[in-house]
């Protein structure tokens, strides 16, 4: 069994409060072995990664996942507040990122199995379909002090069923939106003091998520081409009988009208960016909500700078059988792209600036997706029984933020990268994160002696070196 520092250990500790102690104990032994085991992440490749593999108790292990009595939620909150406290400046708020993605799994006694769309597989005009569980993520971007990008850490995960699997379980159906909504008045709850931003992608774009994000926060997402928008109503007079208007006539600019758009206003919105003056008040429209051309604003898209043509508004969007949503809705017009993309805020005061930055921040997902399949193996559980599958997804994507924490505890400042002749690494990658972690657990588990202290120029050290850095980076 390693022998991690104290650091890790008071860091480790703050989980003991979901278990009984004996439960607890397992948990350690199953995260060290799930950090160094290679390839499939199963009870028992983690226990023979810290050598257990002649324990002959090994199915108290399994009870862990399948028996034990703990909840999944008690460790995201725990989770989620040590996030917070280590990474987040007390004066910013929370970014939450949310998206799904699909665990492909197969076998007739998985409970929560589906079949879903796999955005992985499909293409364009083609769309591809398949077996598994799905998950629904909330995500943490964070910035490190060693990178320059947002890592979008996962504290939350929950299946979400088709309507055939709903009724199958006995359950009543709630739709990926519904349990975002519920999601969101969770984290809420956990977090009452902090100001929350939460980002998705057009999944999500829906009126009642959008109201209830806006009591808690704001919500940013996609904005459909064809969506209703109206001005706000116009003032009644006062002691007019009947009921008080809710909504004003209907914006038909730009979003009705695409082409007209694409001709006309887009060579408008050049030309202000190359010879007009920039408005006073960037990102605000004048007047009753109709939109302006905002000019000309700089992103980072495909890793260089380009300059995009903006119009913003504010609008309110009206659903059938919802209320009226205020929101500021915002065009781009890429160069590299044949149609505009909207984007809106819920929160009208955000300039369009801020909206497109944090909507871009929506990406790390995909890379968070990709490296905890990759290094961390994710898909590579074999648990039957429902408790368990329940469990082991969220907890491995609970452990990707872990990993990040534990890096961040042994490496505060600057973390070291893979560097070899033929490929220069700018910054780290979730590869060189977990080989930290690893490298501290192996070395702490194999310390020599002091009576026997290491020479750095003797070949069966350099060997041991070597074992060790290709045992960090296995996947």
């Amino acid at each position: 069994m390693p022998a991690p520092s104290p650091a890790i250990v008071q860091l480790l500790a703050t989980f003991a409060r979901a278990f009984t102690r004996p439960t607890f104990a397992h948990v350690l032994v199953l995260g060290y072995g799930t950090i160094l085991a290679p390839g499939r992440r199963t009870v028992t490749a983690a226990l023979r990664a810290v050598g257990l593999g002649e324990e002959r108790h090994f199915t108290s292990y399994h009870r862990v996942l399948n028996r034990a009595v703990w909840s999944p939620l008690s460790l995201s909150r725990l989770l989620l507040g040590l996030l917070v406290r280590t990474l987040v400046p007390a004066d910013a708020p929370l970014i939450l990122l949310i998206d799904g993605t699909l665990e492909r799994r197969q076998g007739r006694h998985i409970a929560y199995k589906g079949r879903f769309h796999d955005a992985a597989r499909s293409r364009k005009g083609q769309v591809v379909t398949s077996e598994g569980v799905h998950w629904l993520c909330v995500m943490l971007a964070v910035w490190l002090p060693w990178s320059r990008r947002a890592w979008a850490l996962p504290f939350l995960s929950v299946p979400t069923l088709t309507p055939a699997t709903s009724a199958t379980l006995g359950k009543r159906h709630r739709t990926t939106v519904d349990r975002a909504d519920l999601l969101v008045r969770l984290v809420r709850r956990w977090q009452p003091d902090r100001q929350m931003v939460l980002v998705g992608d057009s999944g999500f774009a829906a009126a009642s998520l959008g109201h209830t994000a806006r009591r808690q926060g704001c919500l940013v997402s996609r904005l459909l081409l064809n969506a209703q928008l109206y001005d706000a109503p116009p003032p009644q007079p006062r002691g007019k009988p009947g009921p008080k208007p809710t909504k004003g006539r209907l914006i038909m600019f730009p979003f009705a009208n695409r082409e007209r758009w694409k001709v006309t206003h887009e060579r408008q919105a050049r030309t202000q960016a190359h010879e007009g003056p920039a408005p006073a008040q960037p990102g605000h429209s004048p007047g009753s909500g109709h939109p302006h051309l905002g000019g000309a604003g700089g992103a980072l898209v495909w890793g260089e700078l380009v300059t995009v043509a903006l119009a913003t508004g504010t609008a309110l969007w009206h659903r059938d059988g919802e209320a009226p949503l205020p929101l500021r809705w915002v065009l781009v017009r890429h160069p590299r792209l044949r149609a505009p993309i909207a984007r809106f805020c819920t929160d009208p005061d955000v300039p369009a600036e801020q909206i497109l930055a944090w909507y871009v921040l929506r990406w790390s997902i995909e890379v968070t997706f990709q490296e905890a399949r990759a290094p961390l193996g994710l898909e590579t559980q074999r648990q039957w029984s429902t408790p368990a599958i329940g469990r082991a997804t969220p907890c491995l994507l609970g452990l990707f933020s872990l990993v990040v924490l534990l890096a961040h505890r042994l490496q505060p400042q600057n973390l070291a990268t893979r560097q070899t002749a033929w490929y220069a690494k700018t910054e780290p990658t979730f590869c060189d994160v977990l080989a930290r972690v690893r490298r501290h657990l192996w070395t702490s588990r194999n310390r020599p002696t002091p009576t026997a202290p290491r020479d750095s120029a003797n070949s069966s050290d350099l060997l041991l070196d070597a074992l060790i850095e290709a045992a960090c980076y296995a996947a």
